[in-house]
């Protein structure tokens, strides 16, 4: 085969694993296991850097249009973002490519591969480490746990060596083993998630009126056995001391207990936070560890003397504790990425919460593949889970 074709057909298999991979279906997770072997059958570096570009530009396709509908601009901001996203991911996998076997020494290319692996998912590489492969261990391996995670690593970088065929037929395997017998994470009893379509007001209507709608929408979901109701990312748009009495008082008579995302103003900006809100008083429970860049996270103002953005509280407060239960919590974007779950699963949590607020993924995919993303950890280490979004 021509080697200018072989090139060609190389970037455009990858850019077809990376479409159909992450197409937000969780059981689709594991085609993302041949961008490796792809990534290693490239004959240069040039081709390796272009097979990276083209798996994550694929994976991460609706990002120009969640950029448009979030600024309400053009396509062509969301373009340029698109595209300063993926230079981490090119460039680990670019500088990491290694030459083939027989010109080099035997491993070579699996020892960059997971060193790669390694990058992409931890800070500063890993803040935009969207698409890793890493995350179909959930599916190819449920409850496995940790174990299911090493077979995982071991499995993808087996795929960069001269065992390739073999290595991609037994994930092929066990993935379509697990496809057969595939069963949903499950919602832990006494627990309700309320999804919304609220659009892009939740957040921003900071009305009496909503707040009433949005406590009259959980009281009705206060039946026999239900103790906790999650609402989705920005549920109660500012959290003030006003907004906690209203819910507080409108939750009287009820043995129930609130979980909703919110935002905290502090010094030089805000945190996105879950607040809970209980008969023992309203507390935020958790910041979130990860904000989207530049939309939230922008770091650049405070380096210029400017306030505002959210912060990101990056390593702290993996898990929190709510009646006694160890919950790993992840607010939207930190489902797009591998350390924040993987730090909370660390601390053996007993429940994982995923909430989003994905009014601006409207017209993507980006909160199906969020929310397969946090079935698969869940899955992978046989945790219930509760997801709330709103759209």
């Amino acid at each position: 085969m021509p080697a200018r074709f072989r090139s060609l057909l190389l970037v455009a298999v990858a850019i077809i694993v990376g479409r159909v991979g992450w197409s937000g279906h969780v059981l689709t997770l594991p085609i993302a296991i041949i961008f490796p072997a792809l990534w290693a059958l490239s004959p240069s570096r040039v081709v390796a850097g272009m097979v990276s570009a083209g798996y994550f530009l694929a994976a991460s396709r609706g990002l120009p249009q969640g950029v448009a509908n979030f600024y309400a601009a053009d396509f062509w901001p969301g373009l340029l973002l698109w595209i300063a996203a993926s230079v981490a991911f090119v460039a680990v996998h670019t500088v990491l490519w290694a030459m083939r076997p027989e010109q080099g020494l035997p491993g070579r290319r699996a020892l960059r591969y997971l060193v790669a692996m390694v990058l992409i998912g931890l800070p500063p590489f890993g803040i935009t480490g969207w698409a890793h492969p890493l995350t179909a261990a959930g599916v190819l391996f449920p409850g496995w746990g940790w174990w299911g995670l090493a077979a995982t690593a071991t499995g993808l970088a087996t795929t960069t060596s001269r065992f390739w065929p073999a290595a991609v037929l037994a994930l092929a395997g066990f993935w379509l083993w697990s496809a057969a017998t595939w069963t949903q994470p499950g919602v832990p009893q006494g627990w309700k998630s309320v999804d919304l379509k609220y659009g892009a007001s939740l957040g921003r209507d900071g009305s009496l009126d909503r707040h009433r709608d949005l406590i009259a929408t959980v009281r009705a979901q206060a039946d026999d056995g239900t103790r906790f109701v999650v609402l989705p990312e920005s549920a109660l748009g500012f959290w003030t001391p006003t907004i906690a009495r209203l819910w507080q008082d409108g939750l009287q008579g009820l043995d129930l207990t609130v979980i909703a995302g919110a935002a905290v103003i502090n010094t030089g900006g805000y945190d996105n936070v879950m607040v809970v809100i209980s008969t023992d008083g309203p507390r935020v429970l958790y910041r979130e560890r990860m904000p989207v860049p530049v939309s939230m996270w922008q770091p650049w103002r405070a380096w210029s003397g400017h306030d505002g953005g959210a912060h990101a509280n990056f390593f702290a407060n993996p898990v929190v504790e709510l009646s006694g239960r160890k919950i790993a919590p992840l607010i939207c974007y930190e489902q797009l990425i591998v350390w924040p779950a993987l730090q909370s699963i660390l601390h053996s949590p007993d429940i994982m919460v995923a909430t989003g607020n994905g009014w601006w993924t409207v017209g993507t995919s980006i909160a199906e593949i969020q929310q397969a993303s946090a079935i698969a950890w869940a899955r992978l280490f046989s945790l219930p889970i509760v997801i709330a979004f709103n759209m």
